[in-house]
Parts: C-alpha cells; structure tokens; sequence
C-alpha cells in the first residue's frame, strides 16, 4: 500500500512542470535549513535578553517591515517573474541567519527575527503562485499538500538534529544556539544556488501591465467575494504569528528541554508527512471547505493539550496535533487560488500578504500583552477563539467556489 502511493507520487511529480519540480527540490533543503532553528529563535532572544512583551514587540516590528516588503511581492513577481521575487525572499533569508549569528543583544536578535520574516513572507508569496500556474485546478490541494509531505520530510529530521547539536554546543544557551544559525546559512546558499541554476519562470511576466494599485483594483472588480476572504486570512493566520510563544512556553512554563522542544516540532511536521497527501485527496474529492471545518478541532485540542500538560509525552502529543494547522492552512490556500483568474494571482497574493502583515504586525502585540497581564494561557485561548471566528465565516462562503 505504502509503496503503492509513493510510486503514484513519484508519477504525480514526473508529470508536472519544471517549476514545480524545482520549487520541490529547493524547499527540501531551505525547510531543512529552517527546521534547525526556527522553534529557537524566541528561546535565542530571551536568552539575549528579552522577555514576553519584548519577544511580541520584536515580532510586530519584523511583521511592518514584513508588509512593506509582502504587499507589492505578488505584482512584482507578475511584473518581472517569480523567480526573481523568490531569490530575494532566499537573500534576506540568508541575511537573517547572518545576523542571527552576528546578535550579541536581544535587538539584535530581533532585527534578525525581523528579517527571517521578510524572507519567509516573500516565499509565502511566491509558492502558492508556482503551484496556483503550474497544477490544474481539479488536483491542486493533491499537488500542494504532496508537496508539502515531501519536503516536510527534513523537518522531521531537522529539530532532532538541532537538539542534539544544541546539548553539544553547551545547551538551551545564546551559546549552545547560535552555531546552528551559521550552519542554516550554508543551507539557505544551497537552495540559493538551485533556485538560481534550474528555476524558470512558469508563466512569462508581463512587464505592460499596470501600476500595483491598477492590479489591486482588478482584483476587486473581477474576483469573487474579495473582501470576505481577506477578512477571513486575517482571522485565519493569526496562530502563524503567534506560534513563536509555544516553544517559550514549553520551556518556561513546562520545563521542556532541547529535545522535547525538538520532538514537539518533528511530530508537527509528522502530521503533514502522514496526512497532507490523504487530505488533500480527500479535500479535492468532497470539498475543501468542510476539509478545513474537520481539521479546526485538532489544531484547538492542541493548543488546551499545551496549557494542561503534565508531562513532556504530551507535549509532543500537542506539538502532532499542532500540525493539522499547517494542513488546514494549505487546503484553505487552495479555495483562495480560485476566487480570482489566474492572471491576477501575483496582485492577489500581495492583498492577501497585506491582510497577514497587518495581523503580523498587531497579533505579537496582543499576544505579549495578554502573557504579562492575564497570563500565558490566554495567548492560547485567544487563538482559539480566532479559530471559531473563522470557521464561521467560511461557512458563509457557497460550495460552488469551494467545492464543499
């Protein structure tokens, strides 16, 4: 059975366009890259100095410039080419892991964390643009979500390895953290140099096209329920600007050690090796939004498993569970994908960065505030909420648009 479906994904694979492939191959190594350090980077920084609201403060911060850069990233990459778009996301993403190895404060680190998230947000721009030209529509959640289970493959691996590396270097210090910022930045220069080598623009830019505000303006005119949608992506993702506090809580507040912190990040990403291609079949096949309303649940057990754990079994158990956001998020990718023509996908995603910048930049704030004066359980509780809040605006969009 299991050999059965490898070989179907092999096939799936073989027979898509040379983007695809490609953007597969880089996101191997970058995730890997990322993987070693991103569930330590609030631990680094309170290390360096920071507390709580420091660490939220430093989040909103990264999340303006984040937007400054995320809004026009989707119409330059129609503009001038996905390529070029995604080789700045992987540049500022090297620049990151530089500084983070450089940061001797907690400003420092911040300003890294700062520009981890500009690359990160540019690339959350590009790939859903490589797979929205690339996958026909009626299996794109299978392309999306098979890729996504091949390259979480590394991630899997990748906070064992950090742990390990980390009780080498001297444990959860500044000092035991910071080599594997050096070694994120040879990979992040390896999947540099694929992206640069073998990456080809899928579709060609086109360079007559109108101003970013023209772009923005077509969008509203000719897509399908635009603003309800960028309501709900802001509601949506506020757990991706907010995550940075379950790894600090988990030490914290839990005591978990390296490779708890390590295993609570592999068995999330063991949720999308396992289930990301099942979902997305299914999602395809019996609708996308009542895919994302059955995966909602597990993501919030995570989230109260976390307050209420007793030990460090389940907090991993948390962390697995954890995993069905990023599940849910790439199935909900996909019904965005389609309330807009494709030729409109780059201007599309830059409204939909500057939905999840205004929530980057506000959510870290909310969330220290609601650590230091109600306590660190209520940063948790709000993101449920925000998860029930969305869930109820989905169901008011027709099945017709998300085949559910």
């Amino acid at each position: 059975m299991v050999q059965r479906t490898a070989a179907k994904g092999v096939e799936f694979i073989r027979r898509q366009h040379r983007a695809f492939k490609v953007n597969i191959a880089r996101n191997l190594v970058s995730k890997f890259s990322i993987g070693l350090t991103q569930q330590y980077q609030s631990i680094y920084i309170s290390a360096l100095g920071a507390g709580a609201v420091e660490l939220g403060l430093v989040s909103s911060v990264g999340g303006i410039a984040s937007t400054l850069l995320m809004v026009p990233g989707g119409w330059l990459a129609d503009k001038y080419g996905i390529r070029k778009v995604l080789m700045s996301g992987l540049g500022i993403m090297l620049l990151s892991f530089l500084a983070f190895g450089l940061a001797q404060s907690w400003q420092m680190g911040g300003l890294a964390m700062g520009l981890f998230t500009m690359g990160f947000s540019f690339m959350m721009v590009v790939c859903p643009m490589i797979c929205g030209n690339t996958l026909r529509s009626e299996e794109r959640v299978t392309g999306m979500q098979l890729c996504d289970t091949v390259t979480a493959l590394p991630r899997l691996v990748a906070p064992v390895v950090a742990a390990y590396l980390i009780t080498s270097f001297g444990g959860m210090n500044a000092g035991g953290i910071r080599p594997l910022f050096w070694i994120s930045a040879v990979g992040i220069l390896v999947a540099l140099t694929i992206g640069y080598l073998y990456l080809f623009n899928p579709i060609e830019p086109s360079k007559k096209g109108g101003s970013i505000l023209q772009g923005f303006g077509r969008v509203f005119k000719e897509g399908t329920m635009v603003t309800r949608w960028l309501i709900y992506t802001m509601i949506s993702t506020v757990p991706m600007y907010l995550a940075f506090y379950i790894p600090y809580y988990a030490k914290e507040i839990k005591g978990a050690n390296p490779y708890v912190i390590g295993l609570m990040d592999s068995a999330y990403w063991a949720s999308s090796v396992f289930l990301a291609l099942p979902v997305g079949i299914l999602a395809d096949r019996y609708g996308r939004k009542k895919m994302v309303a059955l995966l909602t649940p597990f993501y919030c057990l995570a989230l109260v498993l976390l307050v209420v754990a007793p030990n460090d079994l389940v907090l991993i158990l948390a962390g697995l569970l954890n995993g069905f956001f990023m599940l849910g998020a790439i199935t909900q990718t996909a019904i965005g994908l389609e309330l807009v023509p494709r030729e409109m996908l780059g201007s599309w995603n830059g409204l939909n960065s500057l939905s999840r910048g205004l929530v980057n930049i506000a959510a870290p704030i909310i969330g220290g505030l609601l650590w230091a004066s109600l306590g660190p359980e209520y940063v948790f509780y709000f993101l449920i909420a925000t998860q029930v809040v969305k869930l109820g605006i989905l169901w008011t969009f027709p099945s017709s648009v998300t085949r559910g």
